[in-house]
């Protein structure tokens, strides 16, 4: 028997028919899809060296790190992450090519799963993970062209975009399938219903800002949460994660204008609050911990980014209302992405329509975050607490809350995300994207693992 055979299989977005016609044509035991329109030089021996290590591990699906050509000419290295439980999202870099057994592509075109337009790769690599090993293979084994140069910024909210609905729409029932397959589903009728008034707080809602070394954008992301109109008090911590620019200068004499200022309702408690903590070394998880602990803080804890802003001053009592009015232990807003002067940038208003109350917290696992801003009922984030990381801490909590509590929605702008060179997301190296991932696939792991074991 033909030991492989290489198809040119186009695009990730392959169909089911896509997948009957390779079916039918092939007659090798291995077969390399090559998934993207780019030309792929493979290294000398990389495919046999595919294929023996198929041999020994057994594995269902192999991928490998490569080398891409950059269009300015330039050849670097692009390392892949491992596959694990947790590694649900549709938008997985396997890289062009990938090396599957034959028989188990025809044992699942032979099964008649759905005929999807776009997500039968997704729905057929799924199928192999509940059924054996996806393998890594960190050597470099091939070259493909650079095809999208975008920043990582940029590339980060294609899933949101919504000219890519009707795709997104199939992944889901892809991804609700196979936790349904594997006992990882959320069932939202059981939710629990928060107690909103057991508790005393010394306001209603506190604005958390971490920050570090943000000397060009806090005076602004502060002056946008004291603007507030509300009919209820609230204030705003800033927790000061030493900065070694003008930050914290800039945030003393803030304080020292603003901290007792237009209090309303009678408040007597500090408007505006300046907390550095105890330790160093926290991420931005560790400086919401510092806040939600504290003393100061409110029934309801509110999200705003260092660099952001708040759309108008009614979002505060808009996130307030939507607490009471869905009984919900957190609400997440929409947001237009923006540059500094206010103009929008693609892809405008991000408003995660995929978000049901029947399947959000399952299509969570799919997707890469859950919008902004984000608020939570204080004494739930205080059980729970967030990771001490700058990166998915939001996704872990949101996650965990789905668990067990009701996610609200407000599906109006209630916040400008502001992009400049500056944002940490902006530019970022393979490296880190790599880290990033593997992290919140790690998020999505423990989250599945605690589903499966009926940690509620």
């Amino acid at each position: 028997m033909l030991k492989y055979s290489v198809y040119n299989a186009v695009s990730k977005l392959l169909s089911f028919e896509d997948f009957c016609k390779i079916v039918n044509e092939a007659t090798a035991e291995y077969l390399l899809l090559q998934l993207k329109e780019t030309p792929v030089i493979m290294c000398k021996g990389a495919i046999e060296r595919m294929c023996k290590v198929a041999d020994d591990t057994q594995c269902l699906m192999l991928y490998s790190d490569y080398y891409e050509k950059k269009q300015n000419g330039t050849v670097v290295k692009h390392p892949t992450i491992d596959y694990q439980k947790g590694s649900i999202r549709d938008d997985f870099d396997f890289g062009s090519c990938v090396l599957l057994r034959a028989d188990f592509l025809k044992l699942y075109v032979l099964r008649d799963p759905e005929k999807y337009k776009f997500a039968s790769f997704y729905d057929f690599r799924l199928f192999l993970s509940r059924r054996g090993e996806i393998f890594h293979l960190n050597e470099y084994l091939y070259t493909e062209d650079e095809t999208d140069a975008r920043k990582s910024g940029e590339k980060q909210f294609d899933y949101v975009n919504p000219a890519n609905r009707e795709v997104q729409i199939e992944m889901e029932k892809v991804a609700t399938e196979h936790l349904k397959k594997i006992n990882g589903t959320v069932n939202t009728y059981v939710y629990r219903s928060p107690e909103f008034l057991k508790e005393q707080f010394p306001v209603e809602a506190s604005v958390i800002i971490p920050v570090y070394n943000r000397e060009k954008t806090i005076a602004d992301a502060v002056k946008s949460a004291l603007n507030q109109q509300t009919d209820f008090a609230y204030n705003i911590i800033v927790v000061d994660n030493y900065s070694t620019d003008n930050t914290s200068k800039i945030l003393e004499e803030l304080v020292a204008q603003y901290s007792t200022a237009g209090l309303p309702n009678g408040q007597e408690e500090p408007k505006l609050i300046h907390i550095v903590p105890d330790v160093t070394g926290l991420g931005i998880g560790g400086c919401w911990n510092e806040a939600i602990n504290s003393e100061y803080c409110g029934r309801f804890a509110v999200q705003l980014d260092s660099d952001d802003l708040y759309s108008s001053p009614n979002t505060l009592q808009q996130i307030v209302n939507a607490f009471y009015a869905q009984k919900c232990a957190m609400v997440v807003g929409s947001y237009r992405m923006c540059n500094f002067a206010l103009e929008t940038l693609p892809p405008g208003l991000i408003d995660h329509a995929e978000w049901t109350e029947e399947n959000g917290p399952n299509n969570a696992l799919r997707i890469n975050g859950l919008g902004a801003p984000r608020a939570f009922f204080t004494p739930i984030v205080r059980n729970i607490q967030f990771p001490n990381t700058s990166y998915g801490e939001d996704y872990a909590m949101g996650l965990a809350i789905s668990r067990k509590y009701k996610i609200g929605r407000i599906y109006d702008e209630l916040y400008l995300c502001r992009r400049w060179e500056g944002n940490s997301d902006a530019a970022l190296s393979i490296e880190k994207v790599n880290a990033n991932n593997l992290y919140k696939d790690k998020i999505r792991t423990i989250e599945l693992m605690a589903r499966q074991s009926r940690v509620f």
